[in-house]
C-alpha cells in the first residue's frame, strides 16, 4: 500500500513539473547563401510550411583588398522579398582579414560594413531590420580585434536599435578561454562542418554524432548568453585526385552516382570516376566522397543538442534554403527536427 501510495506522489509531481514549464517558443528559418536572390516556388514552398518569419541572408562577404579589408561579392536582388518575411543580413568576414589591423583600419571597416549592409537593405525593398550578424571563424590570434570590430560596429549611429548577433563554431563554444565571449547579444552555433573536409576517407565533414558530443554538452548549457542553432540540409561532392584534396565539384549532385558505368561505388560514400570528365574538371581515377546529412541523423542531432538549450526562445536555422539539397529532405522531416527544441 505504501509503496502504491509513494508511486501516485511521484506521478502527481511529475504532473505539477510538466504543467509548470513553459513550452520553449521556437522560431524556424533558413539561411540563403547565394549572390544572386530570386524566388523559387520548391524554395517558397518549404519556407510557408514551416511557418518561417524571418530570412538570414548572406549580404556579403568581408576580404583583403589591395591595402585594407574590403566588402566583396554582395548579393544581387531579381526579386523583392515579401512584405510579411523579416530580412536579417549576414556579413561574412574571412578571418585572415583582421590580422595586422589597427584600430583606425577597423573603424573605417565597421563604417563600410554598415553603409554596404544598409545599402543592400533597400535594394532588397526593405525598409529596416532589426538584427545584424556577423559570420567569422575567429581564433585567439585574431579574437581581440575581432571583438572590437563588432564593438565599433554595434556603437554605429546607423544601426541604433538593431541587435547584433555573431556565429559560433564548435571549436569555439567547447574553448571559451581561448576563444572569448563575442561581445554580441546572441550567437548562433553551427552545427555542421566539424569534420576534416581536406582529409581522405569515407567520413562526414558535415556532421557525425560523435564529433558533435565532443563539443557540446556542458559547454553550451554554460555558455553565458542565448544560442541558437544551426543545422545542416545541404550536401556537397568532395573530389579527390591521388587521395589529395582536391576541391568541391558544385556541378554534381546525388543523382549523378546512380550512373555506375560513369561512377563505381568504392565504399559507403566514395565514387571512383571511371573516365574522364571535363565538363565537371574530373579525371578518370579521381574519387569523389558524397556527404549529406540523413534525415534520421539531423533529427538525432537535433535530440542531442536540445537537451542543454536552456533559454525560453529560439532560432532554429537550417542551412540553407536551396532546392537542389532540400530535396533530400521532407516538409515533415524538417518539422520534426524544429519540434524537439520545443
Amino acid at each position: 500500500m505504501l509503496k502504491v501510495a509513494a508511486c501516485v506522489m511521484a506521478f502527481i509531481m511529475l504532473l505539477g513539473l510538466v504543467s509548470c514549464r513553459k513550452n520553449r517558443v521556437v522560431n524556424t528559418s533558413f539561411y540563403y547563401w547565394k549572390t544572386v536572390y530570386d524566388t523559387n516556388a520548391t524554395e517558397k514552398r518549404y519556407f510557408d510550411t514551416l511557418g518561417c518569419k524571418k530570412l538570414y541572408m548572406r549580404i556579403m562577404d568581408v576580404n583583403k583588398g589591395d591595402n585594407s579589408a574590403v566588402p566583396i561579392s554582395p548579393v544581387t536582388f531579381k526579386a523583392a522579398l515579401p512584405n510579411a518575411v523579416q530580412l536579417v543580413p549576414v556579413v561574412f568576414v574571412v578571418n585572415d582579414v583582421l590580422k595586422h589591423q589597427t584600430h583606425q583600419q577597423l573603424n573605417d571597416l565597421a563604417g563600410k560594413i554598415v553603409y554596404y549592409v544598409n545599402g543592400r537593405i533597400k535594394s532588397s525593398g526593405k525598409k529596416n531590420y532589426n538584427e545584424l550578424q556577423l559570420d567569422c571563424d575567429w581564433t585567439r590570434t585574431t579574437r581581440d580585434n575581432y571583438f572590437y570590430l563588432l564593438r565599433q560596429i554595434s556603437a554605429n549611429a546607423g544601426l541604433k536599435n538593431i541587435k547584433l548577433s555573431a556565429t559560433l563554431r564548435l571549436h569555439q563554444l567547447k574553448n571559451p578561454k581561448n576563444s572569448g565571449i563575442p561581445p554580441v547579444d546572441r550567437v548562433m552555433l553551427m552545427c555542421y562542418n566539424m569534420g576534416n573536409l581536406r582529409k581522405y576517407g569515407s567520413q562526414n565533414s558535415i556532421l557525425e554524432q560523435s564529433a558533435l558530443e565532443k563539443y557540446v554538452g556542458e559547454n553550451l548549457s554554460n555558455y553565458p548568453m542565448p544560442v541558437d542553432v544551426g543545422l545542416p540540409v545541404f550536401s556537397w561532392a568532395v573530389v579527390f585526385r591521388q587521395k589529395q584534396y582536391a576541391g568541391i565539384s558544385k556541378r554534381l549532385h546525388q543523382e549523378n552516382f546512380s550512373d555506375q558505368r560513369t561512377f563505381k561505388a568504392n565504399g559507403s560514400s566514395l565514387y571512383r570516376v571511371q573516365r574522364d570528365l571535363p565538363n565537371y574538371g574530373l579525371l578518370r581515377g579521381d574519387e569523389v566522397r558524397w556527404e549529406y546529412l540523413p534525415a534520421s541523423e539531423l533529427l538525432s542531432a537535433a535530440n542531442y543538442i536540445q537537451k542543454y538549450i536552456s533559454s525560453d526562445t529560439l532560432n532554429v536555422i537550417f542551412f540553407h534554403l536551396d532546392e537542389p539539397t532540400l530535396k533530400h529532405y521532407t516538409y515533415e522531416n524538417l518539422e520534426k527536427t524544429t519540434a524537439v527544441f520545443r
